[in-house]
């Protein structure tokens, strides 16, 4: 096998263009046939493995991990995506030489901090010559490269984001003020200490992220995808519109192996979206079910999008916890894009596919399947055992290759096989290395200068106490960084800056539940007595949702972390903190299919030749459930229940999500009446209410009533079409 066959993706066709790095929608990447790009290869390898061994059984220090991360990484980068798009062979081999040049500084950089970093600390962090050199060339460097694969917008940012630090912050009047910085104190936090550079989100690049990314390459070359979109079409073929299902269901199952939406869409819309097309679809409707499916890929556990390591480590609850919890959402949100589906295709009045064009369960199973389960459940059962989710993806990556030989009718994977998968891992490692490296300069600036908690203040006062009013707030500010910003960057900097206000709303608002039931701590008695004389009468009972709000407002600020801390269980507490976290996660996932720069939609209108623009706007209206499943983390007890009460809210909302679909397409089983719409969006809203039996029951008896009546008009409709 070539090298360039080597470096071809398991899932690219002979000839087909390769698929761009996720969140890459601006350079002109070099070829795989080229020197660089056979470099590029070769240096893939190594970077994988050595990776491999940092997590596994390596015992180097953070900081210096994080600065072969960056430093390999930037390499690579050079080599692949040059500086600018030469035309001439001169001017490519000039472009080259440059890059070369850059690579290699970022690699002086790597051997600056191992020869320098003891003497740096003995002289009590005093800048020589030779400091200032390094580490303002890392942070340009850093900036340079973030500016390749991902455009203008996040370099204008980390550039805005440093000289507020040093420079023009003094200069902004009100809470945003702030005196600054010298440069060399900022330049050394932004290369020695964890809110820098080479911090906790590098570390988590170098550790979590490069992991799972390596075992979803592995997985892909050992030829899972074909399974997975096999498995799809057996399971949902045969229903009406079967192959946007596929494409849905698909997408699901590739997401427990891809935290990529990109790469989600380019593995498995090569296949759903001609399916879809030529089943009766609209190419736009196609791409764009392609991409909402696929942007959930970063939903669905076990491997999740590279922001759930970071809120792992924010919010210091274990991986597994997050992971375990985050199934049913995820869930909920295939099923809001398979009601678009379905209603599309009675829209479009597309009949079921026949049996002979679609593979049976069983056909699929035969041909060899089965082992690719045995790469998640061992990753599943380490991560229940204990095991650190780096090291479990270590063993589960052999665990691929074992697998891979026990396929019968299969060539198992050999040397060759797995230069591919190590260099496949790294290729798609580039542009999220880069980017989490380059964004902690923007936590630099939000740590140092306390905008994170000014911001937070910001949010709660313009909120006025409203927790929905709070959502909507961030909701908007992610929308608008969804047009700019990467995924994992939308997240990170929306969660620096206001996952604190939205805990703290969230725990309010459990503390007025515990008022409403009675639950007021006798310690907290005496203090509101003073400050709410006229609602003495009330405590130690239920009450009013009107009398517990007043009250949890009128705790004085001195007292409010003590009645925090009595009212509510530890549970209760980081709950809360997982519940803001994960609704800002999930706002942020907008940012894959939020035109101007909408990467994931852009991927799917290339494969179904629809403009992409169009198509950004198609799938962003198909990803309604990145706004609607976020509402039950706020207002039930979705994340910290017990199963039963998650299967009892997932049920209902199941049903509310469907109803809100179809009010606002105008069409179930057939076309609704205006009227019809509007009692059927009240009646979704019913069935989300939260944890309100009476109201959900009442809801989903409504919501059966339109649907047997909707259902008796579309049957009505084709006897008399039929006559």
């Amino acid at each position: 096998m070539s090298v360039e066959e080597r470096a071809r993706p398991a899932d690219a066709a002979p000839g087909e263009e390769l698929p761009r790095d996720p969140d890459d929608a601006h350079a002109a990447e070099r070829g795989p046939a080229t020197l660089p790009g056979r470099a590029a290869y070769w240096l893939g390898v190594a970077l994988a493995l050595a990776h491999i061994y940092f997590n596994t059984l390596g015992t180097m220090s953070e900081l210096r991990v994080s600065a072969v991360h960056f430093g390999g990484f930037a390499l690579m980068c050079a080599l692949l995506y040059p500086t600018w798009r030469a035309r001439t062979p001169a001017g490519r081999r000039a472009a080259l030489a440059i890059d070369v040049a850059l690579g290699l500084a970022a690699l002086s950089c790597v051997v600056y901090l191992f020869l320098g970093e003891e003497s740096f600390a003995r002289r009590n962090a005093s800048f020589l010559w030779y400091d200032w050199i390094f580490t303002g060339l890392a942070v340009v460097l850093a900036i340079e490269f973030t500016r390749r694969t991902t455009g203008w917008i996040i370099p204008i940012i980390i550039v805005t984001a440093f000289t507020y630090v040093v420079w023009w912050g003094r200069y902004v009047p009100g809470m945003l003020t702030f005196p600054g910085l010298s440069l060399e104190t900022t330049l050394f936090r932004a290369f020695y200490t964890d809110d820098g550079m080479l911090g906790l989100i590098a570390t988590i690049s170098a550790t979590f992220v490069v992991m799972f990314i390596l075992f979803g390459a592995f997985l892909t070359r050992s030829g899972a995808g074909d399974f997975i979109i096999d498995l799809a079409r057996a399971v949902a073929g045969r229903l009406i519109g079967g192959p946007g299902f596929v494409a849905v269901l698909g997408s699901a199952l590739m997401g427990t192996i891809s935290g990529s939406s990109v790469a989600n869409t380019v593995s498995t819309g090569v296949i759903t979206i001609p399916l879809m097309k030529r089943a009766g679809f609209p190419g736009r409707f196609a791409a764009g079910v392609e991409a909402a499916a696929s942007t959930g890929g970063q939903l669905m556990p076990p491997i999740m999008g590279a922001g759930a390591f970071v809120m792992a480590s924010y919010t210091q609850i274990p991986y597994l916890t997050i992971a375990a919890v985050s199934v049913l959402p995820a869930i909920l949100y295939f099923l809001s894009v398979g009601c678009y589906v379905r209603i599309q295709a009675k829209r479009l009045g597309l009949k079921a596919e026949s049996a002979a064009d679609t593979p049976t369960i069983t056909a699929v199973l035969k041909r060899g399947g089965l082992p690719f389960f045995l790469p998640i459940v061992v990753l599943v059962g380490m991560l229940v055992y204990g095991f650190t989710p780096t090291y479990c993806a270590g063993t589960a990556i052999v665990a691929v290759i074992v697998s891979s030989w026990l396929t019968p009718g299969k060539r198992g994977m050999g040397p060759a096989d797995i230069l591919d998968a190590l260099a496949l891992g790294a290729r798609n490692m580039v542009v999220t290395a880069m980017l989490l490296v380059a964004i902690g300069l923007v936590v630099l600036a939000v740590a140092t200068t306390g905008i994170g908690n000014t911001f937070s203040l910001m949010i709660e006062q313009w909120a006025g106490g409203s927790l929905m009013i709070a959502l909507a707030l961030i909701a908007l500010a992610s929308l608008v960084l969804g047009m700019g910003l990467p995924v994992t960057a939308s997240y990170i900097v929306l969660a620096t800056l206001s996952a604190p206000a939205l805990a703290g709303m969230i725990t309010q608002q459990e503390m007025i539940n515990a008022f409403m039931a009675g639950n007021v701590p006798e310690s907290l008695k005496a203090v509101l007595t003073l400050v709410a004389p006229d609602k003495v009468a009330a405590l130690g009972q239920a009450m009013s949702y009107e009398t517990a709000e007043a009250l949890v407002k009128a705790i004085p600020q001195e007292f409010r972390t003590m009645a925090v801390e009595q009212t509510l269980s530890p549970a209760q507490l980081t709950g809360a903190l997982l519940a803001a976290h994960m609704i800002i996660f999930w706002l942020s996932q907008d940012s894959s299919v939020t035109p101007p720069v909408c990467l994931t939609a852009f991927a799917a209108a290339a494969i179904a030749k629809t403009p992409p623009m169009a198509t950004g706007f198609t799938s962003w209206r198909l990803a309604k459930g990145l706004y609607i499943v976020p509402l039950l983390f706020a207002y039930t007890p979705f994340l910290n229940a017990d199963l039963w009460t998650d299967l009892q809210i997932s049920f209902f909302a199941a049903f509310g999500i469907y109803a809100l679909a179809a009010s606002t397409e105008r069409w179930m089983e057939a076309r609704l009446p205006l009227p019809l719409a509007a009692v059927l969006f009240a009646v979704g809203v019913a069935l989300l209410w939260p944890t309100d039996l009476l109201v959900n029951f009442a809801g989903l008896a409504i919501f059966l009533a339109i649907f047997a009546h909707n259902l008796w008009q579309d049957r009505r409709g084709a006897r008399a079409a039929a006559a």
